[in-house]
């Protein structure tokens, strides 16, 4: 999820847009339109990769707590529309760049900053995802905490990771740029569960001893 989602919710984007420039960033997009193209596609193939690791944890973590695990994959699915309406806004975008006949009405500086302002919209609505990136890692923590098969100190780190992407909505929302910093390093907490279910998850489940066997 993570390598498929990152060209186009960072790498792309960073390359090709240019803060507070209208003009610039339209002349990039047009420049490498097929870049822009590949980066809407990683976008759109994220949530949907989200939501089946959301019910694959579902399905691991259900006997540990089935209202946890519910709660993992209610927040998933709550981020997954708010994603898809900044590929659209972004779609939007790419056809004002491209100046169709349609738009002739409308001179290109124009076009051009209507396309920026919903790159401006595309940004604000990951910011409000942010909410739910965060929130999703609350009940995801406290069920490796609960559970006896991945070591505690993985749920410590998600738990510690999930205030970062609150604050980074907050940052966003709230025009508080000083608090990306702390965000960033607080969402580092987040990435040692990857390796921890890529290499220990592949493991059996020790039998608990006092579970008397059917």
């Amino acid at each position: 999820m993570c390598l498929l989602g990152l060209p186009g919710l960072i790498v792309i984007p960073g390359r090709l847009i240019v803060v507070g420039d209208a003009t610039a960033t339209a002349d990039h997009i047009r420049a490498a339109t097929t870049w822009f193209r590949i980066g809407l596609a990683s976008e759109l193939i994220y949530p949907v990769v989200f939501v089946f690791l959301a019910l694959a944890l579902y399905r691991l973590f259900e006997t540990v707590s089935k209202p946890l695990a519910m709660q993992l994959v209610a927040m998933v699915l709550l981020s997954v529309p708010l994603v898809c309406f900044g590929v659209v806004s972004e779609m939007a975008a790419l056809v004002l760049v491209s100046g169709p006949s349609f738009l002739s009405t409308f001179t290109r500086p124009q076009l051009d900053s209507l396309a920026y302002f919903f790159l401006r919209m595309r940004g604000m609505g990951l910011g409000v995802v942010e909410i739910f990136w965060g929130l999703w890692l609350i009940p995801f923590g406290l069920l490796v905490l609960r559970s006896r098969f991945l070591p505690r100190i993985f749920g410590v780190l998600l738990l510690i990771a999930a205030p970062g992407y609150l604050l980074r909505a907050a940052s966003s929302l709230f025009s508080a740029p000083s608090l990306d910093s702390i965000a960033s390093v607080l969402t580092l907490g987040e990435l040692p569960i990857i390796f921890a279910l890529l290499f220990l998850g592949s493991r059996p489940r020790a039998v608990d001893s006092q579970v008397t066997p059917i």
